[in-house]
């Protein structure tokens, strides 16, 4: 028993681990683009005739980067929080449904 509740201390810091590590990825995006590249805040809008080119494709791939870490952080989450917590009201639901 002791073996397992030390598995279960370690998955549990490995878990929010890795939300930890998507949501400081996040951050890191969002502030690259809208704070550090270009040196501006918030979207470019008329300023981007101005703006080279490189400093709009900086941001295009932050952008880019940050979305794909949100869309694995929502992933993450939909496996490992949300999918057991169904699985374990899927009983109950078909109960009530029959």
């Amino acid at each position: 028993m002791e073996g397992m509740v030390f598995t279960r201390k370690w998955m549990r810091f490995l878990h929010w681990l890795i939300i930890g590590n998507f949501v400081i990825e996040s951050g890191y995006g969002l502030y690259m683009i809208f704070f550090a590249v270009g040196g501006s805040r918030w979207p470019l809008m008329g300023r981007s005739i101005e703006t080279p080119i490189e400093v709009i494709l900086n941001r295009r791939l932050y952008a880019i980067e940050t979305w794909i870490v949100i869309a694995s952080l929502a992933t993450y989450l939909a496996i490992t929080v949300f999918l057991p917590t169904i699985l374990k009201c899927l009983p109950i639901i078909k109960r009530f449904l029959n």
